[in-house]
């Protein structure tokens, strides 16, 4: 397997976050994000929408989106489960990483995209008001995930899950945008020092 990453871009982390908790290593070629290296056609026959991480298999086959990925993942090692042991696990891993993608990481890489010069592109279509709608988002998601951490010890429930990667890549990010977690999460905040103590963290 060979795995096409961007040490700067914070999707490629997740996946980087999975291989390490599971103890595989593959092959890794860096794209480089910022210099727009994932627009090149060479890359585009990889992943048509130009976009990183990308899970190359043996027999050529191109895995693209991070939940892909980590179900392939999950799938060729299930130890340590991260995408749940039981049908209910599986479900509330799958519904809660899908709340913190949408509500914290995209919601900040929409607001980066949006409300600030992004990357550089001159020809992205850009929404001012959408960004800093998106800003609010991030803040009001955390505001949710506080509430949610008081019950349990992991975003998912008991045990650390994809969910808490997504998380975790996703405000480590809105807090290299600027987008800072509220004072008084005090949940989220131990919850956040927990997760990021784990050696994958640094991956």
């Amino acid at each position: 397997m060979k795995l096409y990453d961007c040490k700067d871009v914070v999707n490629p982390r997740r996946i980087r976050m999975v291989l390490a908790e599971k103890g595989m290593t593959v092959e890794t070629v860096q794209v480089d994000v910022p210099k727009g290296e994932q627009r090149s056609a060479a890359f585009r026959k990889l992943n048509p929408l130009a976009a990183v991480p990308c899970l190359e298999l043996d027999d050529g086959a191109v895995i693209s989106e991070c939940a892909a990925i980590a179900r392939y993942l999950e799938a060729s090692q299930p130890e340590p489960r991260l995408l749940g042991s039981t049908p209910k696990e599986q479900a509330l891993v799958s519904m809660w990483q899908r709340r913190v993608e949408d509500g914290i990481l995209n919601a900040a890489t929409s607001f980066f995209h949006h409300a600030t010069p992004g990357l550089g592109e001159t020809d992205r279509y850009r929404n001012a008001d959408w960004g800093q709608a998106n800003k609010k988002r991030v803040a009001e998601t955390m505001d949710w995930l506080d509430r949610e951490l008081g019950n349990r010890a992991y975003v998912a429930g008991d045990g650390f899950s994809f969910a808490d990667i997504t998380a975790v890549c996703g405000i480590d990010i809105a807090k290299m945008l600027g987008i800072e977690m509220p004072d008084g999460h005090r949940n989220l905040r131990a919850w956040h020092a927990r997760v990021s103590a784990r050696p994958s963290a640094a991956a």
